[in-house]
């Protein structure tokens, strides 16, 4: 193997480093952000500041792909998050009381999550990946450009801010939702493919906080009704509360882009109101059990986007291979894009291994990997995009309602099959795998035998707690704006 040249060392561009150096590529990993703290990863990670990264800080989850491709090709990687304080979640706890099916089955140990911050698991990865052989990580430095050999058919290397050169014989564009190998391939005036986008319509209000009691390993001040978390997205908002390691834990609040009456969630003293008043949020906020250690930060969410550079439709510069949200992103709401980047990096690997020769053929194989793994889950988060953002509408505007039921003869929603997943373990075990990045949402839709199933469960009304409606929670989060002292921003970041 070769040098492998990876521009960004986040998630994706450090999981790529170890996924080629365990394959024997030498890698290089240029990051324009300094050096994280040194000290024990828990303490160090809460130091890290990442300009560069907006979203670090904001709430994350590591879903049952994500803890399967680190158990099965850096389990170390794994040992040392959890050795920080992060969790295991055994979803298979919140299979619903009384549902069919409830015996254990094949396939649910993969049934797991891991509660840990962004910040911890990544700066596991960092300091795994810099330990091995023939992994070297350069902080501060920024790319600028990409060089192609004569023919414009290959990549060379990349151009450094400044005018530096440094030669490779592939480069990976881990620059996480810049996706910035597009305006590199422009700059060469390569033609750029087109896009696959569509909006997100979400704006999420975060913030961090750590129990003042130690609990058990499976003890909690309520129970995670996801498995990994408690919460849902309701008709006019989404609420979402994840365990994470050290005995911390986060709060997301999610709502439509440009939604001024909520516009004081951005305070600490709104955030709180709409949080405590949202299910199963309450016991955890209590003053006697946690305290905040972040301000809220909000944050816009980018587009749904399948970059058409990482696609087979783009012209095939050998050895330029976009990964992770540099390839693909989705709705943060689901949760699922640390895992994919984990998943694309090791199968890049992978891809390389199997047909090593640098060309044509060989970036259109990885393409078609990338569409393969990417395109499932672009196409479920604009469908269920689209009609979430609908229903949100709905809501605001005062417009008739979103049905939330799929026209006769059509395929199951999400909502008929979450419906059905309470009273029918089949189901449910579907779906949660689905949800877990384990199973695509085609692959679930044509089994014939769970569609009859969702069919049959579906209608079944809905007895669990209600969120405050639309007016009760734009009420409260406006009066306790305005009569929190100052009333000012506590922090928010934006994109």
């Amino acid at each position: 193997m070769g040098t492998a040249l990876i521009v960004g060392g986040s998630v994706a561009g450090l999981a790529t480093a170890v996924a080629l150096a365990q394959t024997g590529w030498r890698v290089l990993v240029l990051e324009p952000a300094p050096e994280p703290p040194l000290g024990p990863v828990a303490q160090a990670a809460e130091m890290w500041e990442r300009p560069t990264v907006p979203q670090a800080h904001q709430s994350h989850t590591l879903t049952s792909l994500g803890v399967r491709t680190l158990r099965e090709r850096a389990p170390r990687v794994l040992a040392l998050a959890l050795g920080a304080g992060a969790r295991q979640l055994d979803l298979t706890r919140c299979q619903p009381a009384g549902a069919t099916g409830g015996a254990r089955e094949p396939g649910d140990d993969e049934l797991v999550a891991l509660g840990c911050r962004r910040a911890v698991l990544e700066l596991a990865l960092h300091r795994y990946a810099a330990a091995l052989p023939g992994v070297t990580l350069r902080h501060g430095t920024t790319v600028e450009a990409l060089e192609l050999a004569p023919g414009a058919d290959r990549v060379r290397g990349v151009v450094t801010r400044g005018g530096g050169r440094v030669r490779a014989d592939i480069v990976v564009d881990a620059t996480g939702r810049r996706a910035l190998s597009r305006s590199w391939l422009r700059g060469c005036g390569i033609p750029l493919a087109q896009d696959l986008t569509g909006p997100s319509g979400l704006s999420s209000h975060s913030r961090l906080y750590r129990l003042k009691h130690t609990l058990a390993p499976d003890e909690f001040p309520t129970p995670l009704d996801r498995g990994h978390g408690v919460g849902d997205v309701w008709d006019h908002y989404a609420g979402m509360l994840h365990p994470a390691d050290g005995g911390t834990f986060s709060i997301a609040l999610g709502t439509l882009p440009g939604d001024q009456a909520l516009s004081g969630l951005r305070t600490s003293a709104g955030f709180t109101a709409a949080a405590t008043a949202t299910p199963g949020f309450a016991p955890w906020l209590d003053p006697d059990v946690s305290a905040p250690i972040s301000p809220v930060r909000t944050l816009s969410s980018p587009l749904n986007a399948l970059w058409g550079t990482a696609s087979s439709r783009q012209y095939p510069v050998a050895g330029l291979f976009p990964v992770g949200d540099a390839a693909c992103v989705t709705n943060p709401l689901f949760g699922r894009g640390m895992s994919l980047a984990l998943a694309h990096a090791f199968r890049l690997a992978d891809a390389l291994a199997d047909r090593p020769e640098i060309d044509a053929a060989q970036r259109r194989s990885v393409a078609r990997m990338t569409e393969e793994l990417f395109l499932p889950w672009y196409t479920q988060s604009v469908a269920s995009d689209r009609a979430r953002i609908a229903r949100w509408r709905s809501a605001v505007n005062g417009t008739p309602a979103w049905a939330g039921s799929a026209p006769d003869g059509c395929l199951p929603t999400v909502e008929e099959m979450a419906r059905a997943a309470r009273l029918d373990g089949m189901v449910w075990r579907g779906h949660t795998r689905m949800l877990m990045s384990l199973t695509t949402p085609p692959e679930l839709l044509s089994d014939a035998t769970f569609v009859a199933r969702v069919r049959q469960g579906a209608p079944q009304a809905d007895d669990r707690p209600r969120p405050p409606r639309r007016e009760e929670l734009v009420r409260r989060v406006m009066a306790a704006e305005h009569s929190a002292p100052g009333a000012e921003l506590v922090g928010a970041a934006h994109r």
